[in-house]
């Protein structure tokens, strides 16, 4: 029986010093059947050269423009043809045996579209690390927080989270998806640019019938913030953006209608907090979501089809409040969340 082909794809966008750190360990994957791709998002530095001269045995997809996390690998992946693809940052260490683990455990079940490895921290390698930690969940009231991360709280992995299971999202920053899956579900939203447009895309994909997973016996180690640090305003602004959009999308009418408000109201909190604390970007970055949601809602949606909706059973949903547990509870870790209501 033929291995399946497995394409690692990187996004890269003036990531010079993260592809000389990193790409020998990717390089140094244990797979018989990869290849490996750098999708560039036109580039400034001297990526490309640098990838030409140093490992010309990688194939390059130049994209005309900086088009973002979303739109730059769906122009990408229509030029890519695998069984499997792995959409990879460019500041991920991987560990040898990372890829077998993760490709098994998709083909013992062809409801599998996506999955995740473990993510511990590169420069705290004892840590999850923020973007994926052991799998993603979110709450009921569209808050996104992971196996081993809630919040800014990254746990100690204890192999408390090593067992593999079904989430409801996998990180961007390691995902496993089968291609034709992929494109059937047309790819990631581009109007995302970037942030949770990988929790809206396993959204869709649960939606559908499909399943996501974890993999924790596979291990990587992601540095984050690689292009956009935390605390960055462009950063602040689409992922409280793009997360209205995503919950817009994906829940029915009746949740919409007043669980969309009630985050809008809890994001101005965050806000006002903000500007009085003396920090006036963020309060900006958040104005500026609410305002280019409702453009998106009344103006741009019209010109969208959306996934019909499906009477399925999500998996990696908490039924409850993530921000009434962490915050008034001062319950900082998965488990206390998940196990006390």
């Amino acid at each position: 029986m033929q291995t399946p082909s497995v394409a690692i794809v990187i996004l890269n966008w003036n990531g010079r010093k993260f592809l000389e750190q990193f790409l020998p360990s990717v390089m140094a994957s244990v797979y018989d059947n990869k290849k490996i791709i750098v999708a560039d998002n036109a580039s400034t530095d001297d990526s490309v050269i640098f990838l030409q001269q140093q490992y010309p045995q990688i194939e390059i997809l130049q994209n005309s423009s900086n088009e973002g996390f979303a739109k730059g690998y769906n122009t990408a992946l229509k030029k890519v043809q695998s069984d499997y693809y792995v959409l990879l940052n460019s500041d991920v260490e991987v560990s040898p045996n990372w890829i077998n683990p993760v490709i098994d455990l998709m083909e013992s079940d062809a409801a599998i579209a996506a999955c995740q490895p473990k993510l511990l921290a590169y420069h705290d390698k004892n840590k999850f690390e923020y973007a994926g930690a052991s799998g993603g969940w979110i709450d009921e009231f569209g808050y996104p927080f992971t196996r081993g991360r809630v919040f800014d709280v990254c746990e100690t992995d204890n192999g408390q989270y090593d067992e593999p299971q079904q989430c409801f999202w996998a990180s961007g920053a390691a995902l496993f998806v089968k291609s034709k899956i992929y494109h059937a579900m047309g790819g990631l939203d581009e109007y995302f640019f970037a942030h949770q447009e990988e929790i809206d895309f396993c959204w869709r994909l649960q939606r559908a019938g499909y399943k996501v997973y974890v993999q924790p016996a596979s291990v990587v180690y992601h540095v984050g913030g690689g292009t956009l640090p935390k605390g960055n305003s462009r950063k602040t602004y689409l992922n409280f953006r793009n997360n209205l959009i995503m919950l817009a999308k994906n829940f029915s009418l009746a949740a919409a209608l007043w669980k969309i408000p009630f985050r809008m109201a809890l994001d101005a909190v965050a806000a006002w907090k903000s500007l009085l604390g003396g920090d006036g970007g963020y309060y900006i970055a958040i104005l500026k979501a609410h305002i280019d949601f409702f453009k998106w809602l009344f103006v741009i949606k019209k010109q969208r089809t959306l996934p019909a909706k499906k009477d399925v059973q999500l998996s990696g949903c908490y039924n409850g409040s993530v921000v009434w547990q962490y915050f008034i509870k001062k319950k900082k870790t998965f488990l206390e969340i998940v196990n006390n209501k």
